[in-house]
């Protein structure tokens, strides 16, 4: 939100309170761990100066090592119902707090943090292990503006105009903070943003919403940003957070929350990897998806026409045409119209569902239903869930409803934990029936208005951790049912903390060149806000405008295809066209059966790079600024990624095959052409729809499985270790189903070692044949 009109006016209606001098003689503690100052709002020259203003009140701590968390205060007690808050530091970590009135700092870790103690001169500086400067928080501010973030919210209080004696304004209080930035440094992340990589020169408000891909609105937002520069700030609040980075005040971040404190975390890396690990260490690692989530899912599309008989005739297909496919997922209207959610199978199409899904369990299929948390009023369910107080209430006690969606819908209100275990018995009974994961659809387009909660919370506060508590509801039954491990969504929405309930997908995305890319920035800006896996619609959920059924065009189809295999989660889902790839062409089959078996195939590595990110934080699929942070050119590439630490892949977004990305230092080679590049270097390309850039990096060791019909396979059984060249120095694990590392392999000196090696294994220099070998070494 801005405040200002340029550097000389505040917008009309704006009053700002800036934290000028601390207070002399009320630097202390606060406890054992809280370093607490009182800041003026004015520079003090006399006593007749602490009359009649505010005063902010600072309290910094640490949460945990290299993390230091700064809560800015005007008034204390205002509160509007229960506060959701995404971190509940319940101990500090001792750290070295200088409390004194000439000093006033608190140092964790290789992170410290000094408040000025001058006259006339607020700044609070955040430096690093070697005392480089990281950030500065140039500005706190307590701001009484007219306008209100939350547009159509009722004033807390009002004020006379001074510049207008007969009206009386109705005002917003606001806390905001400006954190600095230094040239060239590039702000990134903030959540799942369809818009540039970089944050830079945007205007971003944390706030939940439906808007497709195309749009700058999204379905996940956190309020989390890293920079290139060492470090990362995360905002423990769950209400909205309104960003302006370099888009009102270039200096820096001004971030402002509605209300009367704000709290903000910096997390000293130094690296991406670092930064992430500490901070997913507070906000919950990401969840670990079962081995069977990383195959080929197939939907039956949105609007489509589907019953036993189709879905029976795409399954053939695939079996026909040779494509693995590991789940398959019903969407709405597996249930009959005007009924979601009632969770029971449209017997008019579904007769016997459980033969039916036990016959696809035959299959060696996993099944899939849509949902979502809204009970529509044609539903067997609203009676029991109206009488029995399950749903979110207007303010005069009777349940919330509307037509958005479905006609007369109420909302499943997760704060009542009775609500919650009555929502879990309905899909316990799909559980039972054969269904094995469910697609948690919506979660962000929930009323905020007039409502209340069970458990008291402010429905603005709670409007972003909806979708937290939905997800986890359905998490934790899968997890009891299904046992840990098990457990699996298919999720739109999420916010802080979203990553513990994967997988998440990029929601509406259309089907053009245009949509392919912004579907791929927005999920190297979610990686960067602590989600470990992620997937989208492949070749784009709506084919046109309104219900379109025509198909998907070819290249788009099988470009997107390849891009879609070759991240962490793989959907084939349209709105009102199916999406099985004859209706495209046979080529498009070819080129879905060839990344099929090739992502099956990389299971092995995949595998031991998803535990690693459910121990670290670091996602499957990471921006190359994560990898190569040293690497000053990587900084704003959003059209390539890195699969892992050792697979670099290079999507192609356009229908002549041509392809230009940027390879960093090293002896890269194709897994798929055996070309060596040699960067650092830009490499312009044609490929067919049969390849794509795909390279191995110099010194790494990536194991591909011998299975290339399924995910979940023992990974020690005739295995291949690949390698760039003969003078490839590496090593590679590979690690079972509970994540033990069983077999490990080191490479040197042109041998392959192999610890606890089976019978027999292969050896394969890229670009040559597989190589059989036993024992435990094999010369390549």
């Amino acid at each position: 939100m801005k405040f200002t009109d340029g550097c000389w006016r505040d917008k009309a209606g704006v009053t700002f309170s800036h934290a000028r001098e601390t207070v002399p003689g009320s630097i202390g503690l606060k406890g054992d761990n809280t370093l607490r100052a009182l800041c003026t709002t004015k520079h003090t020259k006399h006593r007749g100066d602490t009359l009649n203003r505010p005063t902010i009140t600072l309290e910094t701590y640490s949460p945990a090592k290299d993390v230091i968390a700064t809560k800015a205060t005007h008034h204390t007690a205002i509160n509007r119902g229960h506060k959701q808050v995404i971190v509940h530091d319940a101990e500090t970590v001792a750290a070295d707090i200088k409390a004194e009135q000439n000093n006033a700092s608190i140092q964790s870790g290789s992170l410290k943090s000094d408040i000025s103690t001058e006259a006339d001169n607020f700044k609070i500086t955040y430096t690093g292990e070697h005392k480089e400067l990281l950030t500065e928080a140039l500005d706190v501010s307590w701001i009484m503006a007219k306008t209100d973030l939350y547009d159509g919210m009722k004033a807390t209080q009002s004020f006379v105009d001074p510049t207008d004696e007969d009206s009386t304004v109705k005002i917003r209080n606001h806390m905001s903070v400006l954190l600095s930035l230094a040239p060239g440094e590039y702000v990134y992340g903030m959540g799942e943003r369809f818009g540039p990589f970089i944050k830079n020169g945007q205007s971003i408000d944390t706030w939940n919403e439906d808007g497709g891909t195309s749009s700058g609105i999204a379905y996940k937002n956190v309020p989390f940003y890293m920079t290139n520069k060492g470090y990362g700030v995360f905002f423990n609040h769950s209400e909205a957070v309104s960003f302006e980075v370099q888009s009102e005040k270039m200096s820096g971040v001004q971030a402002s929350v509605q209300g009367e404190s704000i709290t903000w975390y910096v997390i000293y890396g130094p690296t991406p990897a670092a930064i992430l690990e500490k901070y997913t260490a507070l906000l919950g690692r990401p969840g670990l998806p079962p081995q069977w989530s990383f195959g080929l899912w197939l939907s039956t599309s949105f609007v489509t026409e589907y019953d036993e008989k189709t879905v029976t005739s795409f399954l053939d297909g695939m079996k026909d045409r040779d494509i693995p496919l590991s789940v398959f997922h019903f969407d709405c209207f597996w249930m009959k119209p005007y009924r979601w959610c009632d969770f029971e199978f449209d017997a008019d199409y579904f007769p016997d569902p459980k033969a039916f899904l036990d016959n696809l369990h035959n299959r060696g299929l996993k099944v899939c239903v849509w949902i979502n948390s809204w009970i529509a009023q044609e539903s067997g369910l609203f009676q029991e869930a109206d009488e029995n107080g399950y749903l979110v209430k207007r303010l005069d006690g009777t349940s919330f409803q509307s037509d958005d969606w479905q006609a007369g819908k109420g909302v499943v209100d997760f704060t009542n934990p009775d609500a919650c275990k009555w929502f879990q018995s309905k899909l316990e009974h799909l559980l039972d029936l054969g269904v094995d994961t469910f697609k948690t659809d919506f979660g962000e387009r929930i009323v905020w208005k007039d409502v209340k909660y069970f458990d008291g919370s402010d429905p603005v506060q709670m409007h972003n951790q909806y979708t937290h508590l939905y997800n986890k509801c359905v998490w934790d039954l899968l997890e009891r049912k299904r046992g840990k491990g098990e457990a699996c969504l298919f999720a739109r929405s999420a916010t802080s903390g979203g990553q513990q309930f994967p997988v998440h997908w990029g929601g509406d995305s259309d089907t053009s060149w245009f949509s392919m890319a912004e579907t791929l920035r927005a999920g190297l800006s979610l990686a960067v806000s602590g989600f470990g896996f992620w997937s989208h619609d492949i070749a784009g959920f709506k084919t046109g405008s309104g219900n379109d059924f025509t198909n998907p065009v070819g290249a788009i189809y099988k470009r997107w295809v390849q891009f879609g295999l070759l991240s962490s989660h793989s959907r084939l889902h349209g709105s009102s066209s199916y999406r099985v790839p004859w209706i495209v062409d046979e080529e498009a089959c070819d080129v879905l059966e060839k990344y099929v078996k090739l992502k099956m195939r990389l299971m092995p590595y995949i595998w031991k790079e998803s535990i690693h990110a459910s121990k670290t934080g670091t996602p499957l699929m990471r921006p190359m600024f994560m990898e190569f942070p040293e690497d000053r050119t990587v900084w704003p590439l959003d059209q390539q990624y890195m699969l892992g630490p050792s697979l670099l892949i290079a999507p192609i977004f356009n229908d002549t095959g041509d392809v230009e990305y940027y390879v960093p230092a090293g002896t890269w080679v194709g897994l798929l052409d055996g070309k060596k590049r040699v960067g650092p270097c830009w490499v312009k390309e044609n490929h067919d729809f049969l390849s794509l850039p795909i390279l191995v990096r110099e010194n790494h060791v990536v194991v591909l499985g011998s299975d290339e019909t399924k995910p979940d396979y023992d990974y020690t059984k005739d295995f291949t270790v690949v390698v760039g060249s003969k003078d490839t120095t590496g090593s590679a694990t590979i690690v079972d189903a509970a994540g033990k590392e069983v077999v490990k392999i080191s490479v040197a000196n042109g041998a392959v070692q192999v610890e606890n090696a089976p019978a027999a294994w292969k050896a394969q220099i890229v670009g040559g044949d597989e190589q059989s070998a036993s024992g435990n070494k094999f010369d390549l």
